[in-house]
C-alpha cells in the first residue's frame, strides 16, 4: 500500500477483506515500500512452484505444509502485483521446479490464472516436467451466501488435491 501511494502514476490497489479476519495471519509493517512489481518466495521447494497473489498465498502456504508431510517440497511464490508483474521471479521459480501450480480465487476462466500459463508456457516450456495446473473459482458470478460463497472458492482441500495429482505426474 505504501508504494501505490507513494507511485506518482495511479495506482488500483485491493486489498482482501479475510486478511482482516484470519488471526492467524499477521504482518508487521515494513520500513520502506516495498517496489510495485517485485514478486516475494514465501516459502522454498524444489517438486512444485505454488503461484499464487493476495489471501490465497496464505492458503497456498498451508497447502504446501501439507505436502511437505509427504516428502513434497513446494516453492510458493508471492506476486504481490499483478501489474508490473515480476516476471524474472516467476520464471526463475518456475524453471527451477519445472511443475507449476497457480491458485487464485478470480474464476478459473478468463482469469489472471490463464495469463500467467500462457507466459510460463510461452517463455520456459522446455523447463516444464508437467502441464501449468490452475486452480480457480467456479465460473458463475459470485454468490452472497456465505455457505455458496465456501462452495464457489477454491478450498484448502481442492489445491491439496491438485498439488498431488501434480507432483504424481
Amino acid at each position: 500500500m505504501a508504494a501505490a501511494i507513494a507511485d506518482p502514476d495511479p495506482v488500483l490497489y485491493y486489498e482482501h477483506i479475510a486478511l482482516y479476519r484470519d488471526p492467524r495471519i499477521k504482518q508487521p509493517a515494513e520500513g520502506s515500500p516495498i517496489p510495485l512489481g517485485r514478486a516475494a518466495l514465501r516459502r522454498a521447494g524444489s517438486d512444485m512452484a505454488i503461484v499464487s497473489y493476495g489471501a490465497y498465498v496464505h492458503i497456498a502456504l498451508r497447502v504446501a505444509e501439507r505436502l511437505a508431510e509427504d516428502g513434497i517440497e513446494a516453492s510458493v511464490l508471492d506476486l504481490r502485483s499483478l501489474v508490473p508483474l515480476d516476471r524474472a521471479m516467476l520464471l526463475r521459480v518456475v524453471r527451477h521446479c519445472g511443475k507449476v501450480l497457480i491458485v487464485h480465487e478470480d474464476s478459473r476462466t478468463g482469469g489472471i490464472g490463464e495469463s500467467l500459463a500462457a507466459i510460463i508456457q510461452e517463455e520456459a516450456f522446455e523447463s516444464l516436467d508437467a502441464p501449468v495446473r490452475i486452480v480457480g473459482a467456479l465460473d458463475t458470478p459470485v454468490p452472497y451466501s456465505p455457505p455458496l460463497e465456501e462452495y464457489f472458492l477454491p478450498s484448502v482441500d481442492e489445491i491439496e488435491r491438485a498439488a498431488r495429482l501434480l507432483a504424481a505426474y
